[in-house]
């Protein structure tokens, strides 16, 4: 098996489209509705291969929007979509570009668990986490 993507769910789906397609440079596959409810979603892909599905429903219940990796790491459930990036000084690149996306920083770039690695933590406009780090190492 391999992982294929992940899910999110979204109070905005055009606005949140626009802002992944944008900030993390993937391209929609495809949009859909599920016939017999009010669930839409877009399936937007990376040239690299890792998909985000973007879902959405009308009168969703927010749920954790945590402030950082610890604190998400205390709720069962989702905590983060990690992206790695190529070297150590990338991670500090791709966290200033996604804070000027429109990112909210979590974390800054910092030493990872592992020696010699880097990595850092944002969330999207709608608080989910998105863990960046280098795998040089």
């Amino acid at each position: 098996m391999r992982c294929d993507h992940i899910g999110v769910s979204v109070p905005d789906l055009e606005a949140a489209t626009a802002w992944y397609r944008a900030a993390l440079h993937l391209t929609e596959e495809r949009a859909f509705a599920i016939p017999g409810t009010d669930l839409r979603g877009v399936m937007l892909r990376h040239d690299s291969g890792y998909r985000i599905e973007l879902l959405h429903r009308p009168g969703a219940a927010p749920g954790l929007t945590p402030t950082d990796p610890v604190h998400a790491a205390g709720t069962l459930g989702y905590g983060h979509l990690c992206l790695a990036v190529d070297t150590a000084d990338e991670v500090d690149a791709a966290y200033a570009r996604l804070l000027a996306a429109g990112a909210g920083a979590r974390m800054r770039p910092c030493p990872a668990p592992r020696p010699g690695g880097r990595m850092a933590f944002v969330a999207d406009p709608y608080g989910n986490l998105i863990e960046l780090i280098d795998r040089t190492v």
